[in-house]
């Protein structure tokens, strides 16, 4: 690994937990009052997930950037200049690192094994890339998915600040959550495998050698498998929020209905009066 990389990645690490320990605490006070009446054992999560969503956007708008215009990484996917997608790996890596750190000092609370596997599977495979450059496509393929991780953290938010799931905000986050995640995540699937495949047995595949075609197929496998059991909770949340709101909706209208025919009866029955009366 060069220095370059190394520098980066030490000091992604330490912008991260500056975010986390000074930033994110003042900075919620300011855009969000809300943040006062979140419990104080939540603050920690709360503190994350803005740092998670601040890496989430950085990362996943430079993928998209290299992935348009770094022509000569989309022409050899496996040996193409690394030199753009190194250095978004190794904030990554830095992140990943800080988040890893996070995780075991606040495991009671906030403890989470999936998160861990994930963490470590991708820190393999994006060794290979800091130490060898290659991959570097799929590389910068895999992080597009981290498009999906603001709206999964506006979702923690809404329900820290005791949103109502019925709430429109909260449901149409939820949706823009379900479709992102399914977008970057596993409708890519198919186009990604693809790749790879496409890649087997050709002279650029034989040159990586078996210990870095394992660590990218290995995690590759792994990571696709987490995100697919992601996919399932949040498509079941999804669900039960949009069909909380449908029946909220339904009872609303069936409440209006009974309340317009009651109205409509006592006029009946006042008009009934009144023509008692004239007579």
């Amino acid at each position: 690994m060069e220095t370059r990389e190394l520098t980066v990645v030490a000091c992604s690490f330490l912008v991260f937990q500056f975010l986390f320990s000074v930033a994110s605490p003042r900075l919620s006070w300011i855009i969000t009052p809300g943040y006062g009446l979140v419990p104080l054992n939540k603050h920690t999560e709360w503190n994350s997930r803005l740092v998670s969503t601040v890496h989430a956007l950085i990362v996943g708008l430079f993928c998209l950037y290299i992935l348009w215009f770094d022509h000569v990484v989309n022409a050899d996917p496996v040996w193409g200049d690394p030199s753009l997608v190194k250095l978004n790996v190794a904030i990554t890596c830095g992140y990943l690192l800080y988040d890893l750190v996070l995780l075991a000092t606040n495991w009671s609370t906030m403890g989470d094994g999936f998160f861990v596997c994930h963490h470590l599977a991708a820190l393999y495979a994006y060794g290979y890339v800091l130490s060898r450059g290659v991959l570097p496509y799929f590389a910068n393929f895999r992080l597009i998915s981290e498009l999906s991780t603001p709206f999964v953290n506006q979702r923690w938010f809404f329900e820290s600040l005791k949103y109502p799931r019925s709430h429109r905000l909260v449901v149409i986050n939820g949706v823009a959550m379900a479709v992102v995640f399914f977008l970057v995540r596993c409708a890519v699937m198919p186009s990604y495998w693809s790749s790879v495949f496409a890649t087997f047995g050709t002279e650029a595949f034989t040159r990586l050698g078996l210990a870095a075609q394992v660590a990218w197929i290995s995690s590759c496998i792994a990571l696709d498998i987490l995100n697919v059991i992601w996919m399932y909770k949040i498509a079941r949340g999804c669900y039960k929020v949009m069909k909380g709101r449908w029946g909220a909706r339904k009872g609303k209208e069936e409440v209006s209905e009974k309340k317009e025919l009651t109205e409509k009866e006592v006029e009946k029955k006042d008009g009934k009066h009144v023509n008692n009366h004239t007579d």
